[in-house]
C-alpha cells in the first residue's frame, strides 16, 4: 500500500471522526431542548411536537440546522404562528373522527348549509335533510357491517317483520344517527312502521349514514356540525309535516319530547307512548309524572337491565377509550384522572383507564356507589381537593353544574374534560365563552380554551356526549324497539299516564335470543 493511499484513508477517518462529532453535538442539541421543555410542568405537550415537526435534523444539511425556538426566547405558551403549525401538523386521520361514529366525510370542503340546498334521492322525494344525499352508497355499506354485529337486532326484525307489529305506528325519533341506529330505523320500519328521524347530538351524526337512511325514503333530518338553530330546526321538520301525525316517540335525551310538550301539545296528548334511553330524558319524564303533565304513558329503556349493564357499563368501557385516543393521542399510563360520578357508565370508564395504567379517582354523591368505588380500587374524593392535579376530567352523571367555572379556572394547563353523560350542561362550557377567553379548534372535536395567561384546556366534543360502540347497542336498540311494540300493542288500561320500566322477562327473552346467535356463529368458526 503507498503512502499515498494511506493518507487518503486517514484523511477519510478525519472527516467521518469530524462529521460523527458534529452530529452528536445537535443531537445533544435536540436532546437538551426537549429536557429543558419538559422539566416545565406547564408546558404545552402541542408546542413540543410543533418543534418536532419543524426541527428534525437532516443528515444533508447538518450545520446548517436550526431550530425554530432558537431565534427567540423559549416561550412558556405557543404564539399564535406555533399554533397555526400545531394545527397543520395533526395528522387528517384523526382529524376526521372523534369516535366510532365519525364520518369520512367529516374533512368535507363544502361548507354549504343542508339547509340551503335542494335534494332528491333517487326517487324523487326531497322530505330529508342531509349533509348530501350521493354519499348513500357508502353509507349503505356502512349499515350492512354494523348489520353483522346486532344479532339480537337482526334475530327480532327477522320473527316479527311477517307479523307486522308495528303497522299503525307513526313513530318520531331523536337519537344519535350512526350504522347501528339505522338498523333499529330499518328494523321498525320492516315492522310496520312509519319513521321520521332525527339526530339527539350535533356531532355524532354519520353523513353517509344519513344519506343512506334519505335514500330509502326515511325522512331523516340530521348532519355532522349542525348549529343550535340548525338541531331544533331538524326536530320541528320531523315533527311538523303536512299529513302526518306521529303517534309513538322514541328519544334520546328528552329535547324531542320537550318539543312535542311544548310546541305540539295536541300531538303529545294523541300519542301511545314515549320511549326514553337517556337518565336526563328519563328525569324530564319523571319531573312532567310529578307535575301531572304527562298525559301518556312512557317507557323507561335507560334503568332496564339490559341498558344498563350493556350499553352503560361494556359499551362505555370501551367508547371512552376510542374517544380519547383519536381526539388526543395521548398515552394514559401514569396520567391522574378523575371520574365524576360512579354509576355504570362510571364503573366503565374507571375500569378502562385503570387498565391502561391511569391514577383514577371519583367522585360520588351516592354513598353505595362511593363504596362500590372504594372496594373496587378507587380513592374517593372532592372534586375541588384534585381539580389541580388531574390531566383528566370526565364527567358521567346525568346531572348539571358537575364541573363549574371556578375549577375550570383551577385546571393545569393542558387538562383534558369531555363527558360521559348525555348532557352538555355536567360542564359549564357556556361560561367559557366570554371575552377573556380565546377558543381555538386544533382539530375535529377538539377545542383548546386559552385563558389569559396562557393556560389551554383540552375540551373534546365541546363537552357533549363522547360515547359509541357497536355490538352492545344491538342490545340497547333492540330493548327500545321491544318497548316501542309493547307499548303501541298494549290493551287499553294496561299503561297509565305513567313510567315503566321493560319487563324484565322481556329483556332475558331478549338476551337469550342473542346467546344462542352469538354460540350458533362461534360454532361455526
Amino acid at each position: 500500500m503507498t503512502d499515498a493511499v494511506v493518507d487518503g484513508k486517514l484523511e477519510l477517518v478525519k472527516q467521518a471522526t469530524k462529521y460523527v462529532k458534529e452530529t452528536e453535538n445537535v443531537a445533544e442539541k435536540y436532546s437538551a431542548m426537549t429536557v429543558s421543555k419538559n422539566s416545565d410542568m406547564n408546558m404545552n405537550v402541542g408546542e413540543l411536537q410543533s418543534a418536532a415537526f419543524t426541527a428534525v435534523p437532516t443528515l444533508k444539511s447538518v450545520k446548517k440546522i436550526q431550530f425554530a425556538e432558537d431565534k427567540q426566547e423559549f416561550q412558556k405558551y405557543p404564539t399564535k404562528a406555533g399554533r397555526r403549525s400545531l394545527s397543520r401538523s395533526i395528522s387528517q386521520s384523526s382529524t376526521d373522527s372523534y369516535s366510532s361514529a365519525a364520518s369520512y366525510s367529516d374533512s368535507s370542503d363544502d361548507e354549504t348549509s343542508p339547509r340551503d340546498k335542494a335534494q332528491a334521492n333517487s326517487k324523487g322525494s326531497s322530505d330529508f335533510c342531509v349533509k348530501n344525499v350521493k354519499q348513500a352508497e357508502f353509507g349503505r355499506r356502512e349499515i350492512e357491517i354494523a348489520e353483522q354485529d346486532m344479532s339480537a337486532l337482526i334475530s327480532l326484525r327477522k320473527r316479527a317483520q311477517g307479523e307486522k307489529p308495528l303497522a299503525g305506528a307513526k313513530i318520531v325519533g331523536c337519537t344519535h344517527i350512526t350504522a347501528q341506529t339505522a338498523v333499529l330505523i330499518e328494523t321498525l320500519v320492516a315492522l310496520g312502521a312509519q319513521c321520521r328521524w332525527t339526530a339527539c347530538n350535533i356531532y355524532s351524526t354519520q353523513n353517509e349514514v344519513a344519506a343512506a337512511l334519505a335514500e330509502t325514503g326515511v325522512p331523516v333530518f340530521a348532519w355532522k356540525g349542525e348549529s343550535e338553530d340548525d338541531f331544533w330546526w331538524c326536530i320541528d321538520r320531523c315533527v311538523n309535516t303536512e299529513g302526518w301525525q306521529a303517534n309513538m316517540i322514541l328519544d334520546d335525551g328528552g329535547d324531542l319530547t320537550h318539543w312535542v310538550y311544548k310546541k305540539y301539545p295536541s300531538v303529545f296528548k294523541k300519542a301511545q307512548g314515549i320511549v326514553e334511553e337517556s337518565v336526563t330524558g328519563v328525569h324530564r319524564l319523571y319531573q312532567l309524572s310529578k307535575a301531572g303533565k304527562l298525559c301518556v304513558p312512557a317507557m323507561n329503556v335507560n334503568d332496564s337491565v339490559t341498558k344498563q349493564k350493556f350499553d352503560n357499563l361494556y359499551c362505555c368501557r370501551e367508547s371512552i377509550l376510542d374517544g380519547l385516543k383519536r381526539t388526543t393521542d395521548v398515552m394514559f399510563g401514569g396520567k391522574q384522572v378523575v371520574v365524576c360520578g360512579y354509576g355504570e357508565v362510571g364503573k366503565g370508564c374507571c375500569s378502562a383507564l385503570k387498565a391502561l395504567g391511569a391514577i383514577v379517582c371519583i367522585t360520588e354523591i351516592d354513598p353505595i356507589c362511593a363504596l362500590q368505588g372504594c372496594m373496587d380500587g378507587f380513592r374517593v374524593v372532592k372534586l375541588n381537593e384534585v381539580i389541580r392535579q388531574m390531566d383528566l376530567v370526565i364527567t358521567c352523571t346525568g346531572n348539571k353544574n358537575v364541573v363549574t367555572r371556578e375549577q375550570l379556572d383551577r385546571m393545569k394547563n393542558g387538562c383534558i374534560v369531555c363527558n360521559m353523560g348525555h348532557s352538555n350542561t355536567e360542564i359549564d362550557v357556556v361560561s367559557l365563552r366570554s371575552p377573556e377567553l380565546t377558543w381555538e379548534r386544533v382539530r375535529s372535536q377538539v377545542d383548546h380554551v386559552i385563558w389569559p395567561d396562557g393556560k389551554r384546556v383540552v375540551l373534546l366534543a365541546e363537552v357533549r356526549f363522547l360515547h359509541y360502540s357497536g355490538f352492545v347497542l344491538s342490545i340497547t336498540a333492540t330493548t327500545q324497539a321491544l318497548a316501542l311494540i309493547e307499548l303501541f300493542n298494549a290493551p287499553e288500561g294496561r299503561y297509565k299516564q305513567d313510567v315503566y320500566l321493560l319487563p324484565k322477562k322481556m329483556g332475558k327473552t331478549m338476551i337469550s335470543n342473542h346467546n344462542k346467535h352469538s354460540i350458533s356463529n362461534h360454532n361455526k368458526h
